[in-house]
């Protein structure tokens, strides 16, 4: 018995002693592989990470609009392989950042959100219906009275009041959605002007988003107001500064750019164009509203094109954060790539991912100006878009090209014909009747101005439903984990700028 015991005992031994070596030796052998060694360089970067419990003195929200997680994979592959580097492996800015959540972004009354209530989400704390901006749940679309008595307080508003400086600026117009929503209470989000309103609104002494931005009654209002939307903001007799063919909008006619300047005074700018914003000095300007286009600013794509010239949405966050710097009690900045879900709504992929990239180096340009041990930076969309990314391409291969398999030949549907890796679940690119499917070829995949093959044929593309990422860096980052609601993000920036917990007690 005794030796049958101790037979079995050293028969375990040589066993697990086998088998250690054989893990050691597999350890040896994937040790030098490259992926094994990245990983664990990001796994000692993870571990060396300390939290940061300190009060952010600034707080910046960067919005892609209409960056879901589809969206932010393509860009990153996209501007991986414009710098003609690995795009697959590519880092995009915000990925950079230690801490990352997921965003449950259904609305009050919609499994998927528009870009209203997603921004009244991130910047008052709680949800809302569809086409609401600053109200609550409870509120009713088109409701003049329900604007009056339903309006929730916004972030922006409670940093104003304190006495910090306050900031919005997108490539689309500033009184779109997102940036609206930063100082808006509105029964409808089209209501930018006062042309859009209806008459028993205008009656009853609703005002409009345009004129709500200029004469926001918080603190000292916004300090920094750039983007699109010049015609929200003149009277329909006025000719437009840069297209003689075009007038404004408002039908009262009130002209809020000179309103804006007579508010503000000496210390007031308002420009229209790259000239006049190249020649604006931080130091010597407390208040600007910039209006580049009638509407809304071009693509990044076509950005150049513009004879007046457009700034960069890096450049505007750039001279955006000088300006509020300068306050010592911080500052609290919306930065929008808006014009990343005109792409996708047009179906055209290229656009969307030009836009992508435009915010990447918008991103890098805010890490580049600011301190993260006292600003705490968050990266985040809205909603997602129907953008897929599917097929087996090969690596390296074109993110907008057709899908060559890992043997370089074009892959093929079943009726014979190539496929785009990218297309959308609905939108322009659905044949109208429904036709047979082209043979594309990769220039024309790849052209900026091709649309991409969508499921559903639509006029235009539909947003997405499915959560988003949340990137964050700087003072209770780390906050940032999980799952959560899009209304999270709010109470975050709340809480460690304690703009809520100082204001309770004045």
């Amino acid at each position: 018995m005794f030796r049958s015991t101790l037979a079995l005992s050293i028969s375990l031994l040589i066993a697990w002693t086998a088998t250690a070596n054989a893990e050691e030796e597999a350890q040896l052998v994937q040790r030098d592989d490259p992926y094994f060694t990245q990983a664990q360089e990001q796994l000692q970067r993870i571990l060396a990470q300390q939290i940061n419990t300190r009060q952010a003195k600034n707080v910046i929200l960067v919005v892609g609009d209409g960056m879901g997680f589809s969206t932010v994979t393509a860009a990153r592959i996209f501007e991986g392989q414009q710098r003609g580097v690995d795009g697959e492996s590519n880092v995009l800015a915000w990925e950079a950042f230690p801490y990352l959540a997921a965003a449950k972004t259904y609305s009050a009354n919609a499994q998927i959100t528009d870009s209203a209530p997603s921004a009244v989400a991130m910047t008052t704390g709680v949800k809302t219906i569809n086409d609401l901006m600053g109200l609550d749940h409870t509120a009713t679309l088109n409701s003049c009275e329900d604007q009056k008595t339903k309006a929730v307080t916004t972030l922006w508003e409670m940093a104003a009041t304190l006495g910090m400086s306050t900031g919005a600026i997108t490539t689309a117009t500033v009184t779109h959605a997102t940036p609206g929503a930063t100082y808006a209470h509105i029964a409808n989000r089209d209501w930018e002007s006062d042309a859009k309103m209806p008459a028993d609104a205008l009656a009853a002494g609703c005002r409009d988003i345009a004129s709500q931005l200029v004469e926001m009654k918080y603190g000292n209002g916004l300090n920094v107001a750039m983007g699109g939307g010049r015609a929200n903001f003149l009277p329909d007799s006025a000719i437009d500064p840069e297209y003689p063919d075009k007038r404004g909008a408002r039908k009262d006619g009130r002209d809020l750019t000179q309103a804006w300047l007579k508010r503000y005074g000496a210390r007031g700018s308002y420009v229209w164009n790259l000239a006049q914003f190249d020649k604006l000095d931080p130091a010597n300007v407390d208040h600007v509203l910039a209006l580049f286009e009638p509407s809304h600013m071009n693509f990044e794509h076509d950005r150049r094109q513009d004879a007046a010239g457009e700034p960069s949405l890096a450049e505007m966050a750039g001279k955006a954060i000088d300006i509020l710097s300068k306050n010592p009690e911080g500052y609290l900045l919306l930065v929008e790539g808006g014009r990343i879900d005109h792409g996708s709504h047009n179906g055209n992929a290229y656009r969307t991912l030009t836009d992508a990239v435009a915010l990447n180096e918008a991103v890098k340009t805010i890490i580049s100006k600011v301190n993260v041990d006292d600003t705490l930076v968050i990266v985040t969309g809205d909603h997602s878009h129907t953008l897929t990314i599917a097929g087996y391409a090969k690596r390296g291969n074109p993110i907008l090209g057709i899908s060559l398999g890992v043997d370089g030949k074009p892959m093929l549907g079943s009726d014979g014909k190539s496929y785009t890796t990218l297309g959308f679940a609905n939108g322009p690119g659905g044949a109208i009747p429904l036709t047979e499917r082209p043979m594309l070829t990769m220039e024309q995949a790849t052209a900026p101005d091709f649309i991409q093959p969508a499921l559903v044929p639509m006029k235009s593309e539909t947003h997405g439903g499915e959560d988003l990422g949340i990137y964050a860096i700087g003072p209770w980052a780390h906050l940032f984990q999980g799952t959560v609601e899009e209304n999270y993000s709010f109470h975050v920036m709340n809480y460690a700028s304690r703009i809520g917990e100082r204001l309770s007690k004045r």
